[in-house]
This record gives C-alpha cells, sequence and structure tokens, in this order.
C-alpha cells in the first residue's frame, strides 16, 4: 500500500465508523481514484469488488490494474475520460454521469453507470469521489425499446418506400404534435420545406399548394379532408381513406389522388402517411369506359328500337299478305264457276306465297350469318347462263312498270369460275329486285358484269347494278347495311320487305371473299358494285340441254315419303297430274319395306322427306344405299324437305341423296330435276 493509499484508509478511519461501515457495505459500488497521472484507485468498497466478480480488494486492485483505466472497457475509456473533463468544466458542484464497460472476473462484459465527482483536497489532493452501479439489464431493455423504435421506424420506411413507387409526394405526419415529415415532394410543393427536407408544421402547410394548384370547385373539400379532426374520424372507421380532386394542369385539368394511410395505433389516431398521386391516366380510362359503356347503351337501345321497327315492319308485312290469302280464298270459293275469276285469285296467292317465302327466308338468312353459321361452298360456275337466268327470272316484273331492263356481259373474258353458284346467285338477285322495286314506271335498270386481268388462275369481277330511281339519302348510306334498318318503313315507302336484304348481300358478298360499293344520289338513282376475286376455270364449260316436260311419255313410278298428310295429299296431285305413278310412305321405315319387296326398276325415283317419325330421310336413305340390291340400293333420291340451310343440303348428300331441294316445292324445277336425274340413271 503506497502513502496516498494510507492517507485516504486514515482519512477514512478518522471518518465516523459507522459512516465508514455503511459505505464499506452500501449494495452499490464506491470507489475513489487520483485524477491525474495513472488515475490510479485509493479506495473501493465491498460492493464495488463483487460487481467486478472479486473476492477481495486486492484480486480487484490485480484485475484492474489498480487504476481507472484498468476498470473501464479499453474501448469506451477515451470517451468517458473526455466526458469528465467536460462535465467538470461546465460545473463543479454537480456530478458528472457516464455509461461505460467493464470486463469481470472471468471475461463477461457488463455496464456500469458511474456517478463522479472532483474535489481538490489540501491534504489528499485532487480526487474523484464515484458511486457506481451495475447498468447492463438497463441497457438491455433500452437496447430492447431502441430496437422497437427502430422496427416502427423500418415498417414506416417500408410502407414509405412502397407508396412511393406510385406517388410523387410522401409525407409523414405526427397529428398529437403537429409535425409533418417530407419524404418525397413534388414540384408543386417543394417550396414549402427547406431543400433538406426539414419537418415543418402540419397545420396550413398546403394552404398556398391548394390555393395555387388546386381547382376552386375542389378547394373547400380538400381544405377539410386535410383537418386533424376530420382525419381521425375517418382513420377510427378505416385503416386508409382517398380524396380525388383536380388541379390546374396545362390547358385541361389534371386529375389527383391523396390517399391517408394510419401507421400508428388504431386506438389512438396520430402517426399518418400521406401520399399524392396523379391518376390522369386511370380517370382518363373510366372516362373511356363510361363513354364506352353509354355508346354500348345508346347502341343497345338502338338496337331495340330498331327491331321494334323491324318486328313493325314484320307485323305489317306478314299480316297484309296473309290478308290477301285469306282474301283470295274467300273470293276463289265463291267464283268457283267463273274460270277466269278463279285463275286470278290463284295467281294472286301464288304472288303472296312468294313474298312471304322471301320475308321467312331473309329472316333465317340474317340469323345464319350472324351466327357465323354459312359457309361458301365452292362449286364451278358459269357466269354468263347465271346472269342470263337473274335477268330472265326479273324481266316479267320489269316489264310490270315499264323499264328498260338490261344486261352486259360483254366484258366477260372467263364464262367459268368457282364460287358459291347459289349465294352469287342470291346476291345478284337481291340487287336486281332492290334496284326494280325501287325505280318509277318508266325508268331503267341495268347490270353489267366485267372482268379485272389477273393471272392465269384467277381473275378480277365486277358487277354493276345501275337505276335512275328514288336513289338513297347521304345520312342514310352510313346505316344501309345494318340490320333491320329502312330509309322509309314499309308504310311509308310502299314497298314491302324486312329491311334485311342489304345486311344479308353484305354478308353473303363478304362470304364470297368480295366488297360491295354504293353510289347514290336522292332522286336520281344508285349504283351498286360487287367486286370479287374468283378463281376461273380454263376448260370449256359442259353444255346442259335438259329441258323440263310437262308431261312424262312413259309412266315413271316414284316413291313419295312424307308424313305430313296435307304435303303427302299436295305433292301426290301434283306429281300425278305431271304424269308419273305416285306410291307413298309415312315414315322412312316403311319407305325402306316397300324397297326391299320391290323388284329391280319398279320405282325410278323417290322423294323423300328429311324429319319424319321413326326413320328419318337420312337414315332411311344410308339403309337404301347399303342394301346391295342393283336397280335398288342406286336408285335416285331428292331430298324434298322444309330443311334448307347449308349443312342441310350437305348432310344429304353426305347420306346418299343425289340432290336436295326445299319446300315450299316448285314444281317447276322438281320436275326439271326429276328428269335430270332418271335420265343420267338410264344413260
Amino acid at each position: 500500500m503506497n502513502n496516498d493509499q494510507h492517507l485516504i484508509q486514515n482519512l477514512l478511519s478518522q471518518s465516523n465508523s459507522s459512516v465508514r461501515q455503511m459505505i464499506d457495505k452500501m449494495p452499490g459500488g464506491f470507489f475513489i481514484y487520483r485524477a491525474g497521472g495513472n488515475e490510479e484507485l485509493l479506495y473501493a468498497n465491498q460492493a464495488m469488488i463483487r460487481i467486478f466478480n472479486c473476492d477481495t480488494l486486492e484480486e480487484f486492485r490485480q484485475l484492474t490494474g489498480n487504476s481507472l483505466r484498468g476498470i473501464v472497457h479499453p474501448d469506451d475509456l477515451e470517451s468517458v475520460e473526455q466526458s469528465i473533463k467536460e462535465q467538470i468544466a461546465q460545473s463543479q458542484y454537480d456530478l458528472d454521469y457516464v455509461e461505460y464497460r467493464i470486463i469481470q472476473k472471468g471475461g463477461r462484459i457488463r455496464w456500469i453507470e458511474d456517478y463522479g465527482h472532483y474535489t481538490c483536497d489540501e491534504i489528499a489532493g485532487n480526487i474523484f469521489y464515484v458511486f457506481a452501479g451495475d447498468a447492463t439489464e438497463k441497457k438491455k431493455r433500452q437496447a430492447q425499446v431502441m430496437d422497437s423504435i427502430r422496427q416502427a421506424q423500418l415498417q414506416r420506411l417500408e410502407m414509405i418506400e412502397g407508396l412511393s413507387i406510385d406517388y410523387d409526394s410522401i409525407f409523414y405526419v405526427d397529428l398529437d404534435s403537429d409535425q409533418i415529415q417530407p419524404y418525397r415532394v413534388s414540384s408543386r410543393v417543394k417550396d414549402q420545406f427547406t431543400e433538406n427536407l426539414l419537418p415543418s408544421r402540419f397545420s396550413g402547410f398546403n394552404s398556398d399548394y391548394i390555393r395555387t394548384w388546386v381547382c376552386p370547385e375542389d378547394q373547400e373539400h380538400l381544405t377539410r379532408c386535410m383537418e386533424p379532426d376530420y382525419i381521425r374520424t375517418i382513420l377510427s372507421k378505416e385503416k386508409t381513406f382517398l380524396i380525388n380532386y383536380k388541379i390546374r394542369k396545362d390547358v385541361k385539368p389534371g386529375y389527383m389522388q391523396l390517399r391517408i394511410v394510419n401507421v400508428g395505433r388504431d386506438s389512438h389516431i396520430s402517426q399518418i402517411v400521406m401520399g399524392y398521386r396523379s391518376v390522369d391516366n386511370e380517370i382518363t380510362r373510366q372516362m373511356e369506359q363510361r363513354q364506352l359503356l353509354e355508346e354500348t347503351l345508346n347502341q343497345a337501345k338502338a338496337a331495340i328500337v330498331a327491331k321494334n321497327i323491324f318486328l313493325s315492319n314484320m307485323s305489317h308485312d306478314i299480316r297484309t299478305p296473309m290478308n290477301a290469302l285469306f282474301g283470295y280464298t274467300a273470293l276463289a270459293k265463291t267464283h268457283l264457276d267463273d274460270r277466269q275469276k278463279l285463275l286470278e285469285y290463284i295467281n294472286g296467292i301464288e304472288t303472296v306465297n312468294e313474298l312471304l317465302l322471301r320475308l321467312i327466308t331473309d329472316v333465317l338468312d340474317i340469323s345464319r350469318i350472324e351466327a357465323g353459321r354459312m359457309h361458301p361452298e365452292k362449286t364451278l360456275c358459269d357466269l354468263p347462263q347465271l346472269i342470263r337466268s337473274v335477268h330472265s327470272a326479273h324481266e316479267e316484273q320489269a316489264a310490270a312498270k315499264n323499264l328498260c331492263f338490261t344486261t352486259d356481259i360483254s366484258g366477260l373474258q372467263h364464262h367459268g369460275v368457282y364460287t358459291d353458284t347459289q349465294k352469287l346467285s342470291q346476291v345478284l338477285h337481291q340487287l336486281t329486285d332492290n334496284a326494280i322495286k325501287y325505280t318509277e314506271p318508266g325508268g331503267h335498270v341495268s347490270i353489267t358484269a366485267q372482268e379485272s386481268d389477273g393471272d392465269m388462275n384467277s381473275a378480277t369481277y365486277r358487277f354493276i347494278f345501275e337505276d335512275n330511281g328514288i336513289g338513297i339519302s347521304k345520312e342514310f348510306l352510313s346505316h344501309i347495311f345494318e340490320p333491320f334498318e329502312r330509309q322509309k318503313n314499309t308504310t311509308l315507302s310502299g314497298v314491302p320487305g324486312t329491311g334485311l336484304g342489304l345486311t344479308i348481300t353484305k354478308g353473303l358478298v363478304e362470304m364470297l371473299g368480295g366488297t360491295i360499293d354504293i353510289f347514290s344520289t336522292p332522286g336520281s338513282g344508285s349504283r351498286f358494285v360487287i367486286t370479287l376475286p374468283l378463281p376461273v376455270c380454263q376448260k370449256p364449260l359442259p353444255v346442259h340441254d335438259f329441258a323440263a316436260p310437262s308431261a312424262f311419255d312413259v309412266k315413271q313410278r316414284i316413291l313419295l315419303v312424307e308424313d305430313n298428310e296435307i304435303n303427302l295429299e299436295i305433292e301426290t296431285e301434283l306429281l300425278e297430274d305431271s304424269g308419273f305413278l305416285v306410291d307413298t310412305a309415312s315414315d322412312g321405315s316403311i319407305a325402306v319395306e316397300k324397297l326391299q319387296k320391290a323388284a329391280p326398276g319398279y320405282y325410278s325415283l323417290i322423294l323423300m322427306d328429311i324429319q319424319m317419325p321413326v326413320m328419318d330421310g337420312y337414315q332411311a336413305t344410308r339403309t337404301i344405299r347399303s342394301m346391295g340390291k342393283p336397280g335398288i340400293s342406286d336408285i335416285p333420291i331428292i331430298a324434298l324437305s322444309a330443311n334448307a340451310f347449308d349443312e342441310d343440303r350437305k348432310m344429304a348428300i353426305e347420306s346418299g341423296m343425289n340432290a336436295h331441294m326445299a319446300k315450299p316445292v316448285d314444281i317447276g324445277l322438281l320436275l326439271e330435276k326429276i328428269s335430270e336425274l332418271t335420265r343420267l340413271a338410264h344413260s
């Protein structure tokens, strides 16, 4: 023990013994060290010795080197000494306070709280009196608190970072302290903060922004939504809420959205994050969608109006000929003895029947075109013959109105082309019929066919229909191909129809791979131009000269298969009047049974209905073809059915039938087809 230590011991021994016992046995550590030199220890009580996990004072002196430098962890020594010097310089009366680590006997590290006082004594010299306590657990608790704070801060920053992807301004706000911390600011609000984006007061921070940038109609609403009481009220019910408003931007207004999110406790709303972002694109899309919905709704309403007009026209156009049918029938019954009048009434009934059939066919055709159930089937077509047949079919109609009706096919180089002849014929008939119907008596209608140069395998054909009729208004031209549309309704125009003819025509032309164009002037007439690219046939066309006789010289027996009694009666009488012997069967199974019993050649031909009970026409035909009896299994079969669609014709041919004809029966065409098939069968 050196002289200084002896001096301290003497001073303590001279003190009241009870005070010394208290210092030596108190639970907190206490030590004295010299304020200069090596800062050697002069005294340490028992608690201090225990803090270092030592058993005796000597062991403690040896562990610490009997110096403050040995007490303080080497990494903390410089900062501890500097802190003590600063505190002494600032006040010589207050205790200085430092925290530092120590290394216990055994190597464990602990934290110490150090309350010291510097004094200069004439006897003892410059010394420090220090009260020390173990602060390890306190430091752990502080670390846990700081870690929680850091985690909360990290979560807040993560949320802010997530928001910043879409948001051009991000703020953290503490409503309790009325502080706002900017994290990202747009050019519209950056002037309200310093360059370092330091916190500022939240109250009124956006008043300049609202006044300068927000459109007047939204200023009051946005101001109210930024009031702390309003924010707390809304966030007490929802975790977040949105405010949409408009800002002044270039010529037209821009659209902004403010999102406010509660990032603190739900029980007390104070910590929030605010994000501002542009929603121009979203609002624009919403407006476009709303406009699209409005347009779609208007189109739907227009479609409903058009369909109602169509139904009204259909009601008129069906009931009018039906009324004529009833009228002609009643008149025929009352003039049975007047042959001339009876013939007029029957001709009238025939005309009405054709009109009704056209109406029904148009409605079915448009529904099939719209459903995509109509497909072209290319066959060899004789264009000049097709155009001549169209002219011939409408010649009487044109003559009745005293029209000059001409055709010109001089521009055709190749007569044979490959196309769907039936659909092309339907197009040509429709446009010819239209031209004649809408041309006043004494006018002129012409059909011109032209061929443009192509390659060896194809050419472009133009079919031109011109008239000097009533024409079409410019306003209506853009709607002329729409379903159910007519420039005037049936009653006003005086021309019966569904308003579907041109819609069907356009659909068929496009199906064939072509286009249709219209040029028209009201009061001067119209010009329809069909343009079709078609494969050409380089070989000479076959010549057919099948004349349909009014009666057959040799009695031929036909098996008529029909389940409808009225149709069976009418068709039987028509065939017998044409010179045929007719056997009948009410379904396919009866027909098969009759053929199994018949001798070869007994029947010249079969007329087969399709939809029948027990066995339909397809199954009956397949059964007949599989019999293997010459003169029976190869007998010509014509489908005679109300199933008149393309797929019905295809199924008829695939089942083994030779031809398909639609009901109602055109007796002239039927006799021509019978003649053709029976002559081929005997050739």
